[in-house]
């Protein structure tokens, strides 16, 4: 007990848990917006994995980190054009959708990477974000350490509240809330309930690449298959667990990270040493499964949630 309490007071684990979860918030908010709107994104894991290739790619060929986040973006944003089309105005499974939308992408990073490099044979590295050096807030004594992140990440927890602003402070979010809910009443206001449905898909999807690409550009320095690792399902799983409120979605995946970072540093107690490793990799998904089955059961599901709409129907 005395080791685990040593890591979670350190200013170490809380900066990693930090730089864990920003990946998570940016996806987590772009699929909270799909959802908000009525649009359930399975597309998300293979939509991470093709901006986590598109924004380090982009940055290999010449381009400026800045510039690698804009290509993910619009990267995720064709992918959420694509996806949208078919299950708004055309009104298909929305699951099928999705898992389709993720094996297109995944299949298409791993196809364009074997085009674009065909004689490598372990991923080029390129010079990531650096932790941004803030005056003051760097020299404090653990908080500094903590809080030295990159600027992808301050910008994952700018998103989250400009997401909750813009759903619950301006007319747009109250009509994307309200297309989630009752289309029928959109509509009868004279708001396009394909637009608005098209629309927060096309930008959710945009920030699901955006948390993939955070991947390449900010945590690591080159790209690899498997990276994503079955966070595009995590985040899934986080808005259910926030109960579609930005707020409380931030707040799990800052829980889901801390479980993450908790497994990392246990392997290396003496407990690492008597039981499997694969039982701490499970634990943070086997403690997130407990946390999501407890905050479900009270979440209030959008009640237009993957069901399609037609245009004058009652």
């Amino acid at each position: 007990m005395s080791e685990i309490v040593d890591i979670l007071i350190s200013a170490s684990f809380w900066a990693a848990v930090i730089r864990i979860a920003s990946p998570l918030i940016l996806a987590t908010m772009g699929e909270l917006i799909c959802e908000r709107a009525g649009v359930l994104n399975l597309g998300i894991e293979g939509i991470m994995v093709i901006g986590a290739f598109t924004g380090w790619m982009a940055v290999y060929q010449g381009l400026p980190l800045w510039g690698g986040v804009a290509v993910a973006m619009g990267a995720g944003m064709l992918f959420g054009l694509l996806h949208s089309t078919l299950t708004v105005p055309f009104g298909l499974s929305q699951h099928v959708v999705g898992l389709g939308v993720t094996l297109l992408a995944t299949s298409s990073a791993s196809f364009a990477y074997r085009l674009m490099l065909p004689e490598v044979t372990s991923p080029p590295k390129i010079a990531p974000f650096q932790p941004l050096d803030i005056p003051l807030l760097s020299a404090l004594p653990w908080a500094g350490e903590a809080l030295s992140q990159t600027a992808l990440t301050w910008a994952a927890f700018a998103v989250a509240g400009a997401v909750a602003w813009t759903l619950y402070r301006t007319p747009l979010g109250l009509a994307l809330r309200a297309v989630g809910e009752n289309p029928a009443a959109v509509e009868a206001q004279g708001l396009s309930v394909t637009g608005l449905r098209m629309g927060a898909v096309i930008v959710g999807s945009g920030l699901m690449a955006v948390g993939g690409a955070f991947l390449t550009l900010s945590a690591f320095s080159s790209f690899f298959f498997g990276m994503v690792n079955g966070r595009g399902w995590i985040c899934v799983a986080l808005v259910v667990f926030g109960g579609w409120k930005p707020g409380k979605a931030l707040l799990g995946a800052i829980l889901f990270a801390a479980f993450d970072a908790l497994q990392i540093r246990l392997q290396q107690t003496e407990l690492g040493a008597v039981l499997p490793y694969q039982l701490f990799l499970a634990l943070p998904f086997i403690l997130s499964i407990l946390a999501l089955i407890l905050m479900s059961r009270r979440a209030e599901v959008p009640a237009a949630l993957m069901v399609p709409y037609n245009k004058g129907e009652r």
